[in-house]
């Protein structure tokens, strides 16, 4: 364990590194920071530093620079991530409540967090496997052609055409939206299945077809739309630190388009707490220079999908955590809300 004046002195340099883009000497540090020591007494918890791993000489540099180990420790012993002013709270709240629907939500979550962090945002849509029906809504387009339309409890929105095996009139097409509605309004996708498997018994033989060809379709519809989406951007704000990257930034692109890699990241993260990765700990190797930030978001406490940045390790981790942790919760309650 590091004692508190070394932890200390790591943290000072981790805030100047990541403020000066300067390997940091201790000359600077005992003039930037109220360490309470000698010169020499930093450069003695420097050399203790190095030589555990947390700070590394960078080629002929007279100064240091935090190591993947370092910023772990760093991140670690955070006692707290910087708050949101109150003017910036107001605006991703301004910004977020104008969208229109699902689709609008997560793209202008995208750009906020892009915005906010000069970082790579990526956001996932909420899973349709952790997500409640909120309303099944039949609509009769002729005789024997009907509409389902199935909302989620995040705005989601999905409607399927259904050719019914006979014609279904308007009160039979009442008595099974509502009879549907009773059942599964408010429930979990996963129950649906076993929620309405008797239910064709309810009606007369003659509609039994045609409640049996809906129910199909509603489940077909829930197990398809498993498949999951995410919105990526900022890709750009890559290009200005482009010397945080050995050798080049296209690793980090390459990975950056493969969705498989970004959801493997973001599913690592637990459904409430908020997960940091930092160089080598990234499984993927084109990530390996650089440090993910992700968290859940959802309404009512359980997330239903995760959004996070992706940066180089030389980051502002206090205030990246701090803007993640603040859009996260804005967009749960506008799901909530909405």
């Amino acid at each position: 364990m590091l004692s508190e004046r070394r932890l200390e002195v790591l943290r000072a340099i981790v805030q100047d590194y990541v403020g000066t883009e300067e390997p940091v000497g201790s000359k600077a540090l005992t003039e930037r920071h109220s360490l309470g020591v000698s010169p020499a007494t930093v450069r003695n918890d420097m050399a203790a530093l190095e030589e555990e791993g947390f700070i590394a000489q960078p080629h002929t540099s007279a100064g240091r620079i935090p190591t993947d180990k370092g910023y772990r420790l760093f991140v670690d012993k955070l006692t707290a991530v910087k708050p949101m002013t109150a003017p910036e709270r107001r605006a991703i709240q301004n910004f977020l409540e104008g969208a229109v629907d699902l689709d609008d939500v997560v793209g202008r979550t995208v750009r906020l967090l892009a915005q906010l962090t000069r970082q790579v945002a990526v956001v996932q849509y909420p899973s349709l496997t952790r997500s409640t029906v909120r309303h099944v809504e039949l609509l009769s387009l002729a005789p024997a052609r009907l509409m389902l339309v199935l909302i989620t409890d995040t705005g989601r929105v999905e409607q399927r055409m259904i050719d019914c095996p006979a014609p279904f009139g308007e009160p039979s097409l009442a008595d099974l939206r509502a009879r549907l509605n009773s059942r599964v309004a408010g429930r979990k996708f996963a129950d649906v299945p076993q929620l309405v498997q008797d239910l064709p018994e309810a009606f007369e033989a003659e509609d039994r077809g045609t409640v049996s060809t809906v129910l199909s379709t509603l489940l077909e519809t829930l197990v398809e739309e498993t498949e999951e989406r995410l919105m990526i951007g900022g890709t750009a704000n890559l290009t200005r630190f482009g010397h945080d990257f050995p050798l080049t930034i296209r690793p980090v692109l390459e990975a950056l388009e493969e969705q498989v890699v970004l959801l493997k990241l973001l599913g690592e993260v637990g459904d409430s707490g908020m997960a940091v990765r930092i160089g080598h700990e990234n499984a993927h190797e084109g990530l390996n220079s650089t440090s993910v930030v992700s968290v859940g978001y959802g309404s009512g406490g359980e997330a239903v999908a995760k959004l996070g940045v992706v940066g180089p390790t030389r980051m502002d981790y206090p205030g990246t955590m701090g803007a993640v942790r603040a859009v996260a919760r804005y967009v749960g309650q506008i799901l909530a809300e909405s």
